[in-house]
């Protein structure tokens, strides 16, 4: 076999036919991972950048509490690179940021074996908005934060039905703009329906964070996939717009008035363009995060609304993040007694490299099962992470919606 000069045309046609990021099964479970990029200005003679930091969603990301990590070039060449060892049942997303800086963290950033998590922030907060998606991957989208990511899925990663039919055929949601007296603000919000032959026989989702799974990730193809296949029900959707982030960190953790104007204004308008099934036990909130923990609030005070709950990576730390050893408000109020006279189906995913998510949704599982008998928890490989928020997403409304 004719040996390839490392960092060829031809090198590199044989790595991309191969896969990028380059994955090989090891031992007791694990994949060795081999992470790519290929410089455009060439060798260290030529171009000027001096690191590509890799972000990896629970790997090197800031909640990890690891320093930051680079590629490294190898020498002479066009090539960068760098590995790690992960689960063969991980599954996340990465970004890479080239620079021509080599003092892009602060110097606490890399002190010590537990680097210091805020210098490891502040540089990440820089540097995100300049992150490109991995040109060689083929599979990236633009993430929650509006930077480039790629996906990347390991051998034994769950399966995510619906995703895989990205070009099954729906009818294009429709688009509103909803003003809200109560709230003093105007947003997007977007309503999906996968089927109309029984329109009064249907359950409704509200889903949270509606901009991402409209635009940045869009849910439709999976959705009706899923209810083309007998696994979803048809169904409405109700996807609402968060406007930006100070609006989201105001209105979804644990604000009453988000959720009356919910109850009091969108709804009703909801009834003049579409017919559902108003009954609170197939109705689901569904959130990721803040919206994690605005689901399980709406349906803990509002119960006779909103029968079914869906959070994905919870924020039941609020409104505390750091030194949080007594738990978050909605975990304390629980503890001292806080029930829902209703019964409510309720769906918890977490991610076990999301610490103190994780944390917090396992002291938060057993608190909600003394008062409620269908509670479902599942622990996921992976961070506080979209690509797999896309696939809990679909499993917890199969669950949520089916039979008890």
């Amino acid at each position: 076999m004719t040996h390839l000069l490392t960092g060829s045309e031809s090198w590199w046609q044989e790595k991309q036919a191969q896969g990028i990021p380059a994955v090989t099964f090891e031992s007791d479970g694990l994949c060795e991972v081999t992470f790519l990029w290929r410089d455009p200005e060439g060798c260290e003679q030529t171009s000027p950048t001096k690191r590509v930091w890799i972000y990896i969603t629970g790997v090197t990301d800031h909640h990890q509490s690891s320093r930051p990590q680079s590629l490294e070039r190898i020498a002479g060449t066009n090539v960068w690179q760098w590995q790690t060892q992960l689960t063969a049942t991980w599954r996340g997303s990465y970004c890479l940021i080239p620079t021509d800086s080599e003092d892009d963290f602060p110097a606490e950033a890399f002190d010590g074996i537990v680097p210091e998590r805020m210098a490891l922030r502040e540089g990440w907060r820089k540097l995100l908005p300049r992150a490109i998606a991995d040109p060689l991957n083929p599979e990236s989208w633009l993430g929650g934060r509006g930077h480039p990511m790629s996906a990347l899925h390991l051998p034994d990663a769950p399966k995510q039905s619906g995703w895989d039919k990205p070009f099954t055929p729906y009818n294009a949601p429709r688009h509103i703009s909803w003003l809200s007296v109560r709230l003093q603000n105007q947003r997007n919000v977007w309503i999906f329906a996968t089927g109309d032959a029984q329109p009064e026989q249907r359950p409704l989702a509200i889903l949270l964070d509606g901009q991402f799974w409209a635009e940045g990730m869009p849910v439709w193809s999976a959705l009706q996939a899923q209810t083309d296949a007998g696994v979803l029900p048809p169904a409405v959707y109700m996807l609402i717009d968060v406007i930006d982030n100070a609006t989201r960190s105001g209105e979804l953790p644990c604000n009453a008035q988000f959720w009356l104007a919910v109850q009091e204004e969108l709804l009703p308008h909801l009834r003049t363009v579409t017919r559902w099934n108003e009954n609170p036990e197939t109705t689901v909130v569904a959130g990721q995060s803040f919206g994690g923990l605005s689901s399980l609030y709406a349906a803990l005070h509002w119960p006779e609304q909103f029968g079914c709950v869906l959070s994905q990576s919870g924020s039941y730390w609020w409104p505390r993040r750091e030194n949080n050893q007594q738990g978050g408000q909605l975990i304390r109020q629980l503890e001292d007694g806080l029930a829902c006279e209703k019964p409510l189906r309720i769906y918890l995913e977490a991610g076990v490299r999301e610490p103190l998510i994780h944390q917090v949704n396992q002291r938060i599982y057993p608190l909600l099962q003394q008062t409620q008998r269908a509670v479902f928890y599942r622990q996921v490989d992976g961070g506080h992470d979209a690509l797999c928020w896309r696939g809990g997403l679909i499993d917890g409304l199969t669950w949520l919606w089916k039979a008890p």
